[in-house]
């Protein structure tokens, strides 16, 4: 069997669910052995990190997936390193690396899907991901894999890898002392969290409707939300308008996220879109009960009645509900917390690593 070289692609320059998976896999094959390199932006928060933690990574500068010279320093990078196969981590890099493997033909190219909006709709998107080039498309979800069935990319191309969470990750975390002193948060209150990036899918209108709704039926609940994005001013001022600004801190984009889970109570993806959603099994690691929409690949995750509760998406009325039945049964609350930690076994990193290796054999 060839050896497997492996060169993984990521053009984001922040840091969110996907380049956590991109890093895990990376890591994950360098402790297994495997040679594993990383190409991302310069200055980009992947570069930080991978130097940070003595992981290979080569920045390369990047225009757009149509920039003909980026590619060329690609494949001379990849040429030169003996690469075999490229593993591209965004629709971005996907373009980026199919440019390149027409300087280097025999590469396999793997495309990472971690989203499920449709890929049908755009030519480009139809180009990169149902063309001759991509020898393999990685699904995060069930629910990927469906759409991309439907879009008409083909079944053998496709394989189902669900992503994994370092299950230890929070192990040594404690909550701050005066964390609830310091966003304010009454002591004996139920505090009610979620962290997710303010981008439309998230659907922080659903969150934020819901907690006020909560609230006039138990005004002893607080909510917070840690993440930042485009729609975190939005979200600011729809909490004042309906009333419950004083109610649900703002925390803003935290890097360290572990503090914030122990000190809920509950946590809630409350997203009308989603590909698979990390954060609940980050949530699922420190023993959280979860309340879930039934969006994208999160049904994946939860066992409604065992490690959570599901409700409709773009539901606010569903979702306080879950919300009051959880608040106000601390029973359930540490039943389903339990449920949650054993079911979040099941989706570690290392079981992602080696799947994603198994796929790699295949196409070599």
């Amino acid at each position: 069997m060839k050896e497997i070289r492996v060169l993984h692609v990521d053009t984001e320059r922040g840091w969110r669910g996907g380049q956590q998976q991109a890093y895990y896999l990376h890591q994950g094959l360098c402790e297994l052995g495997v040679h594993s390199d990383f190409v991302c932006r310069k200055g980009a928060e992947m570069q930080a990190r991978l130097n940070r933690d003595g992981l290979p990574v080569k920045p390369l500068s990047f225009l757009g997936e149509l920039d003909v010279f980026a590619a060329l320093r690609l494949a001379c990078y990849a040429w030169a390193e003996h690469i075999n196969i490229l593993h591209l981590h965004s629709s971005h890099a996907l373009g980026w690396g199919i440019l390149a493997k027409l300087f280097i033909p025999s590469i396999k190219i793997v495309a990472a899907r971690r989203v499920d909006f449709p890929v049908s709709t755009n030519l480009l998107s139809r180009f990169k991901y149902m063309g001759r080039a991509t020898d393999a498309v990685v699904a995060i979800s069930e629910n990927i894999r469906r759409v991309l069935l439907n879009d008409g990319v083909a079944a053998q191309k496709i394989h189902l890898i669900h992503s994994g969470v370092d299950v230890h990750r929070f192990g040594n975390d404690r909550v701050p002392v005066d964390f609830r002193e310091k966003w304010q948060i009454p002591p004996d209150s139920v505090l009610i969290g979620t962290i997710a990036a303010f981008v439309f899918h998230k659907d922080y209108q659903n969150y934020i409707r819901a907690a006020a709704k909560a609230l006039s039926r138990n005004p002893k609940l607080h909510f917070m939300a840690v993440g930042d994005g485009e729609r975190l001013p939005a979200m600011k001022e729809l909490a004042q308008e309906l009333g419950i600004g004083d109610k649900i801190c703002f925390a803003g984009m935290q890097k360290q996220v572990g503090g914030f889970l122990k000190a809920f109570d509950i946590f809630v993806l409350a997203s009308k879109k989603e590909g698979l959603g990390t954060s609940v099994l980050d949530a699922m690691s420190v023993g959280l009960p979860i309340i879930g929409t039934k969006a994208g690949g999160i049904p994946e995750m939860i066992e409604p009645g065992i490690s959570g509760l599901l409700v409709e998406k773009r539901n606010p009325e569903a979702l306080a509900e879950a919300m009051l039945k959880l608040a106000e049964d601390p029973d359930l609350r540490k039943r389903l917390g339990e449920g949650a930690l054993s079911r979040g076994k099941h989706f570690s990193k290392e079981r992602m690593t080696q799947m994603n290796l198994e796929l790699y054999k295949k196409l070599l």
